[in-house]
């Protein structure tokens, strides 16, 4: 199976709740209105705090992505009820995505971790995972920042790079070996 977050790779479609700023239901053709790029956050949990650190972070710059023509949304693999329980909580300014299922997650290869334990819980199993979208043309994976541990989280200014690589039509690449 091809790497769905390899870059160059076609972006899954998805049409999700969205429980924050914007249209809903969400998806890839909602960003690409107004935005050249597209930063998916793809959190672990409801209860994360390390998703709630780097949501708040992301929420303090969200003005330097907007400036880039890039759309920030966080998608977690809740309820569209705990989604906005979430939302309410942190005050996001931008879209935050229910995948009560998991598909759209599993779908941009959202990593998991310890097999059917880490596919039943996914405060254990579920791994952070960053990707910008190149929303120009045909939506594709511009940059992926897979996390293999629950703090492993990719700098904003590491995020804010690779979209505006995007945006000035470079190729921001995969980056699974960041430090």
């Amino acid at each position: 199976m091809p790497d769905s977050t390899a870059a160059g790779a076609p972006a899954p479609t998805f049409s999700l709740r969205n429980l924050g700023p914007g249209p809903d239901p969400y998806g890839l053709a909602d960003a690409a209105t107004d935005n050249d790029a597209l930063l998916l956050l793809f959190q672990r949990d409801y209860l994360c705090g390390n998703c709630r650190k780097q949501v708040a972070r992301v929420k303090t710059r969200y003005e330097e992505f907007a400036a880039v023509d890039a759309e920030v949304a966080s998608v977690l693999p809740e309820s569209p009820e705990r989604t906005r329980d979430w939302q309410e909580s942190v005050e996001l300014p931008y879209p935050v995505l229910a995948d009560p299922d998991g598909e759209t997650s599993d779908a941009y290869d959202q990593p998991v971790r310890f097999g059917v334990l880490g596919n039943l819980f996914d405060l254990v199993g579920r791994m952070p995972l960053a990707l910008v979208v190149d929303l120009r043309d045909e939506p594709t994976i511009a940059s992926a920042f897979p996390g293999t541990r629950p703090a492993d989280r990719p700098a904003i200014d590491d995020l804010l790079a690779a979209c505006r690589a995007v945006t000035e039509g470079a190729s921001g690449g995969s980056d699974p070996e960041r430090a």
